[in-house]
């Protein structure tokens, strides 16, 4: 039987209208009350561990401790940042210019989700829309509709002990989960929060309706040798194993000066790498089973993202060892388009290439994002805060490391000020709207409410310099 789509999707719209309207009458007080309580119930251990294990087992992605860590992390991170901000009414007044803003719900968001984050997302993405006084919809991954599903019929309970409309968020039903069911999603709501592939994004983009979406990920990071290498390892080893690289933002590429590259091999084979080398046998049947179709596209292998080491091993005939917790591969050859281990891996695989100096390193950073992931992110291990700020200057990037795991670091940590996020910018070098961390800030309209200054005309002394106005007085 065809199914009609949007048809469908209106229906869906036209409840999550109704809904949101009554949230639109909510102060602030049962704006946060109501937040608190996903923010809670999200993260009760019994359902954490239901959500886990029901999305690697539908996803067949990931590891289910670390989603569980995943789950409390982001969902009480978001909280936090949220708790106690006002989004409701008179938010701000800017007394230099007297402007009082007043924030505004967006209406109905359609949230589109990562198969590789979709334990998270349908908690998260609810918090950020409701913060704002709006209903939202998602839309999973086919491979993620059931644990999404899951997810939303439990929120919903939520909403109903709170008394308030269950249709503030809403699941698209396993049955209608396409592309062709986003895309309606997409035409018909208010706002577009997408979170996953470039093609995704781009239709997004395409849509019509105003977008937040994310860019490629392909960090590179830096290791000059003046940190402490062991611990520079260990941070690779937990951004590459948590929950087997699910997150776009782990180490893809390594960067690492030549004085201490065999120091800093001998670091990451302590911390659980297996290194494959240049040219070596191993390498070539890593790269064919990661890339099956290499020269002709660069498509990974949907068999080995976010898999536990031991599969990807297996599936390229690797020997490792029992200890082994991910790969890192030599590339001094080269970087770019025929050198695809600089490229985005989506699993317990970095790369490893030798620096010759500072220039060296931020050259072949440039390169790496030339390749895939400009915008997204990149990393740096010093001692040296002058090599932060020329690195900080020159790369194309929306946010940048230092001296962390990368893949935790990225879209915030208890150890870092950036903010929580499931959806990060990469900006105009990404093709995005934005380049920082997206949260509910994002999902708010604001009304400046203007009133008069004492008159205030500027005169020609009080913006240019007396020196300035003498040496351009000529008429050109």
């Amino acid at each position: 039987m065809e199914i009609n789509y949007e048809a469908y999707m209106s229906g869906l719209v036209a409840r999550a209208r109704e809904a949101q309207k009554v949230l639109n009458g909510y102060s602030q007080e049962q704006v946060d009350e109501l937040v608190a309580a996903i923010a809670f119930y999200g993260t009760r251990p019994d359902f954490m561990r239901q959500v886990a294990e029901q999305t690697v087992e539908e996803t067949g992605m990931g590891d289910v401790e670390d989603k569980i860590a995943k789950i409390w992390n982001k969902t009480i991170g978001h909280y936090r940042e949220m708790k106690d901000e006002k989004s409701v009414g008179l938010i701000e007044y800017d007394k230099k210019r007297n402007i009082a803003k007043y924030a505004k719900p967006m209406g109905v968001i359609g949230a589109l989700a990562p198969v590789t984050n979709a334990e998270n997302t349908a908690v998260v993405k609810p918090m950020n829309a409701i913060k704002g006084r709006n209903a939202i919809i998602l839309a999973p991954h086919p491979k993620a509709a059931k644990v999404n599903l899951f997810v939303v019929d439990y929120l919903r309970k939520v909403l109903k002990k709170f008394n308030a409309p269950e249709d503030l968020i809403i699941a698209i039903e396993p049955e209608y989960v396409s592309i062709d069911c986003s895309g309606e999603l997409m035409k018909q709501c208010d706002f577009v929060l997408a979170t996953g592939g470039a093609g995704m994004v781009k239709a997004a983009y395409k849509s019509g309706t105003p977008a937040i979406g994310v860019g490629t990920g392909n960090d590179a990071v830096y290791v000059d040798g003046t940190t402490d290498l062991g611990k520079v390892a260990g941070m690779v080893r937990t951004s590459k194993c948590f929950d087997n690289a699910t997150s776009c933002s782990t180490e893809n590429v390594l960067l690492v000066q030549k004085e201490c590259y065999d120091e800093f091999v001998k670091a990451l084979q302590d911390n659980g790498g297996f290194f494959i080398k240049e040219g070596s046998e191993e390498k070539a049947k890593l790269q064919k089973t990661l890339w099956p179709q290499w020269p002709e596209n660069h498509n990974l292998n949907r068999h080995i993202v976010a898999q536990p080491v031991a599969k990807i091993a297996a599936l390229a005939e690797l020997e490792i060892n029992e200890d082994t917790q991910f790969l890192f591969v030599e590339e001094n050859d080269g970087i770019g388009h025929d050198h695809p281990f600089t490229g985005e891996k989506l699993s317990r695989v970095t790369t490893l290439v030798k620096i010759d100096s500072f220039e060296d390193a931020m050259d072949k950073m440039e390169a790496v994002m030339n390749y895939m992931g400009k915008g997204h992110g990149c990393g740096i291990h010093t001692n040296d805060d002058e090599k932060v700020e020329k690195m900080a200057m020159r790369m194309p990037v929306a946010r940048m490391m230092v001296n962390q795991p990368q893949g935790v670091g990225n879209s915030g940590s208890w150890e870092n000020g950036m903010p929580m996020t499931m959806t990060l910018g990469c900006g105009t070098w990404g093709n995005n709207s934005v380049s920082h961390n997206v949260n509910w800030k994002d999902l708010i309209n604001i009304t400046h409410v203007s009133r008069t200054l004492p008159l205030n005309i500027p005169k020609e002394e009080d913006l240019f310099s007396a020196e300035f106005i003498k040496n351009n007085s000529n008429p050109l």
